[in-house]
């Protein structure tokens, strides 16, 4: 079976609306239909895997979002499902976010460990 790697750099795409990250909700979905899947954050997605980060409830008019994303548990949700989730270390320092703030379960790696994981996924998608 062909291994995938979904990079995410570009973060809260649909969270609004959509209630979750489209890209982290197909993966979930994919999973579940028997993928072998991997997962690095990058850019301002690195986010995603700090603990209790989550979008606002929002409203229009009479209409209102009350099931704000949670991103964190998604990816948690993810882990468990046995996807690697992995997260850039020069964005997390970009960006000021310590180790200590991540969710547990979460791979750090340096820009040779994102060569390595590219070179060890038969697919790559960049979202």
């Amino acid at each position: 079976m062909a291994k995938t790697l979904n990079i995410i750099e570009s973060a809260y795409r649909a969270t609004i609306e959509e209630q979750d990250d489209t890209i982290v909700w197909i993966t979930h979905a994919m999973k579940g239909a028997g993928a072998d899947l991997s997962v690095l954050l990058r850019g301002n997605a690195v986010n995603y895997c700090v603990t209790g980060q989550k979008a606002p409830e929002i409203s229009f008019g009479e209409w209102q979002q009350t099931h704000a994303a949670q991103i964190d548990q998604d990816l948690i949700a993810l882990m468990g499902k046995g996807v690697p989730v992995y997260v850039a270390e020069e964005d997390l320092a970009k960006r000021g976010i310590s180790l200590s703030e991540l969710i547990s379960g979460v791979k750090t790696v340096n820009r040779e460990g994102i060569l390595d994981l590219i070179e060890n996924h038969d697919r790559i998608w960049h979202w």
